[in-house]
């Protein structure tokens, strides 16, 4: 759309340029104006570029650029008219070329910059509700890297529960495809795995993978962060750097950690379990093992009993976005 409008807004200065190369130079040819005219659409065009750009292609705020546009050619043309007076009358190409060609520099720029900065403005409509598409009013949510990673996401939203949009952004697939194509083989599998779990979710749910650019900002938590803020919309992972940076800037977390621990049967004190201790824990003494859903068990006094079923009792339980680790002793 930005290449189609600058196209179209360097061919309008040519002609203008062309026209404009009749009336003044009518003896030598309109050369001079279309060169003129294409010479100066080029040169806004290339101011246009040395800013930052963003895609867009609302119909809408090109229609509201456009009406913008004209409203301040209209007061600029009366300024005008006012500071440098010319008498339509005596020269009605002159002044019907320099209110067109007002008109069309101040709409061009309108249109371009509500493109680029349609991301940090909201408009509101007195007495006019919007809601967003596909989400019934809710918040979207955008996944990140490793939320794609992790297969519970995908089986989340096969269970029909979430009724907000599903947004992907475009640097978290191309983040997802690095890993894909690392060197270090368990990040390689991880990123591929990720990729399967996005095919599904694209199938299966219509997750939609927004083609979105923030050149402005550095680092891929810092653009999802920037994206949760321009759509209000939720941030769904599990890393937990990311979960405490959003919220610091006022950014809804949804953490699958959290939500899987919520549907997590209850482990009370005193209960018994069997886990089998597959290596020696951080403490002396101190055996870990897993239970079938991850949950790390921590065994007191199993460090000697690596590789055997060991029935524990449970001693303490601590949930954290992390996870939820269990300590017990046998007996």
């Amino acid at each position: 759309m930005l290449h189609v409008v600058r196209a179209l807004f360097v061919g309008v200065c040519g002609a203008l340029g062309v026209a404009i190369g009749v009336e003044l130079y009518k003896p030598p040819a309109p050369y001079m104006g279309l060169l003129v005219g294409v010479g100066a659409g080029i040169c806004f065009v290339a101011l246009e570029l040395a800013f930052t750009r963003r895609v867009a292609s609302v119909l809408s705020t090109l229609m509201f650029g456009l009406l913008v546009g004209c409203l301040v050619a209209y007061f600029v043309n009366l300024a005008l008219d006012l500071a440098v007076p010319i008498d339509p009358r005596e020269s009605p190409q002159v002044h019907t070329y320099r209110t067109l060609g007002v008109t069309i520099v101040l709409t061009f720029l309108s249109i371009l910059t509500l493109l680029h900065m349609k991301d940090d403005f909201k408009f509101s409509i007195p007495f006019v509700e919007l809601r967003r598409e596909g989400g019934g009013g809710a918040k979207p949510m955008i996944l990140d890297t490793s939320a794609i990673i992790d297969v519970r996401i995908a089986d989340v939203l096969d269970t029909k529960i979430v009724d907000a949009q599903v947004i992907v952004p475009q640097f978290v697939l191309n983040e997802l495809q690095q890993v894909a194509d690392s060197q270090d083989k368990l990040k390689r599998n991880r990123g591929r795995r990720g990729l399967d779990v996005l095919n599904r979710l694209r199938k299966a749910k219509g997750v939609a993978v927004q083609d979105v650019e923030l050149p402005d900002v550095s680092g891929v938590d810092a653009k999802l962060v920037r994206l949760a803020k321009n759509l209000d919309a939720r941030i769904v992972t599990t890393d937990f750097n990311l979960n405490k940076v959003a919220q610091v800037q006022g950014v809804e977390v949804v953490n699958v950690n959290d939500l899987a621990n919520a549907l997590r049967p209850v482990v009370l004190q005193g209960e018994k379990l069997t886990v089998k201790v597959i290596r020696t824990g951080e403490s002396a003494g101190q055996g870990v093992g897993y239970l079938d859903d991850g949950t790390m068990v921590v065994a007191e006094d199993c460090a000697g009993r690596i590789g055997q079923q060991v029935e524990l009792t449970v001693t303490n339980v601590l949930q954290t976005s992390a996870g939820r680790l269990i300590f017990g002793r046998p007996g």
